[in-house]
C-alpha cells in the first residue's frame, strides 16, 4: 500500500509538473520534488563509507552525480530541445540567427538547471556529503588540542561516531562543526549567486524583449491554450483516423461510447500531410505581419495558408 501511495504521488506530481503553464509555478514544482528526493536520499540512502580517499569522491558523487541526471533529464523534459533538433534536422539550422539559438539555449538551461542547483544547494546545507567528502583533508592543527601524528585515515573515520576513538572522541564534533560551517557557507553563497543571476537575467529580458508586458503575457496564455487545444485535438484526430483504417481493414470497429460521441460529433476528419507537420515543428519566434503579431508556427502556418500560400515555405523558414 505505501508503494503504491507512493507511486500515485509521484504521478500526481509529473501530472502537475507537465500542465504547469507558469515558469515561477514550473520552476516551484521542480524545486519541490527535488527537495524531496534529495532529503529522502540523505535519510534513507547516504552512508558515508568513512574510508580513506573513499570519502572524496562519494561525498562529490552525492552531490554532482543526482545534479547532472537532474540536469539531463531537465533537457529532455524540455520541448524546446526538440524543436531545435527537430529545426536542425529539418532546416539544417540555415535559418537560425545568433540571437534565435542564444534565446532557445537560455530557455533550455535555464529551465534545466533549476533542480541540480536545488539538489546542490540542499546538499550543502545539510552537509552531509561534504563533511563526507572532507573530513580526511582536515588540517589537525585548526583544532586546539587535538593530537599531532594523527593519518589521513584516522580522519576519514570522523563522519562515523562508531569508528571513532575513545581519545579522539572529543574533537568529532569540532570537526564536524568546521567542516558544516564551510559547506553551509558554500551553499548560502550558492543561493546569493542564483539569485542575483536571475534577477540580471530577468532585467536583461524584459529590457531586450520587443513586447510590452502586456501582450507578453498574452503570449504566454496564447502558447499555453495552443498547446492544450493542439494536444487534446491531435489525440482526437489519432483516434479517428485508427477508427477508419481499422474500420477498412475489419469490415467493422468496436467502439467505446465516448468514442462513438466523438465519431458522431467529428464528421470531417481529413489526414495531415508530412509537410504541413513539417511547417509547424521547429523553432518559433516572435514576428509581425502587417503589424499584426505571429505568436508560432501554427499561426504562421493559418495565417500564411489562408492569405499568401506561395510564400508559406519562406516564411515557415524565417525566424
Amino acid at each position: 500500500m505505501a508503494a503504491t501511495a507512493l507511486v500515485t504521488e509521484n504521478f500526481k506530481f509529473v501530472s502537475l509538473f507537465f500542465k504547469s503553464k507558469d515558469v515561477m509555478i514550473f520552476n516551484g514544482l521542480v524545486a519541490l520534488g527535488t527537495v524531496a528526493g534529495q532529503t529522502a536520499y540523505t535519510v534513507f540512502a547516504f552512508d558515508c563509507p568513512c574510508s580513506p580517499k573513499k570519502n572524496y569522491f562519494y561525498g562529490l558523487a552525492a552531490i554532482g552525480v543526482p545534479a547532472l541526471v537532474l540536469f539531463l533529464v531537465g533537457i529532455m523534459l524540455n520541448k524546446s530541445t526538440w524543436n531545435l533538433v527537430a529545426e536542425c534536422q529539418l532546416r539544417q539550422c540555415r535559418k537560425l540567427s545568433t540571437i534565435a539559438v542564444f534565446a532557445v539555449l537560455a530557455n533550455i538551461l535555464g529551465r534545466a538547471v533549476v533542480a541540480p542547483l536545488t539538489w546542490a544547494v540542499l546538499s550543502l546545507l545539510q552537509g552531509q556529503a561534504y563533511t563526507c567528502a572532507l573530513s580526511e583533508f582536515v588540517d589537525p592543527s585548526s583544532v586546539p588540542g587535538f593530537p599531532s601524528g594523527q593519518n589521513p585515515e584516522v580522519l576519514a573515520q570522523f563522519p562515523c561516531e562508531e569508528n571513532v576513538s575513545t581519545l579522539l572522541q572529543p574533537f568529532r564534533r569540532d570537526i564536524q562543526r568546521h567542516l558544516k560551517y564551510q559547506s553551509q557557507l558554500i551553499g548560502w553563497l550558492l543561493v546569493a549567486g542564483m539569485a542575483v543571476t536571475v534577477f540580471l537575467l530577468q532585467c536583461v529580458r524584459r529590457c531586450c524583449s520587443p513586447l510590452g508586458y502586456q501582450q507578453e503575457e498574452y503570449w504566454t496564455q496564447y502558447r499555453a491554450a495552443e498547446q492544450n487545444l493542439f494536444h487534446n485535438t491531435a489525440a482526437a484526430h489519432a483516434q479517428l483516423l485508427a477508427i477508419d483504417n481499422v474500420r477498412n481493414f475489419f469490415g467493422f470497429v468496436s467502439l467505446e461510447p465516448e468514442q462513438k460521441e466523438l465519431l458522431a460529433e467529428q464528421q470531417n476528419n481529413r489526414p495531415v500531410c508530412s509537410t504541413d507537420w513539417n511547417r509547424v515543428t521547429g523553432v518559433c519566434l516572435y514576428r509581425e505581419k502587417s503589424g499584426l503579431p505571429l505568436y508560432s508556427r501554427i499561426h504562421k502556418w493559418a495565417t500564411y495558408s489562408l492569405d499568401n500560400p506561395e510564400e508559406m515555405d519562406k516564411e515557415m523558414n524565417t525566424l
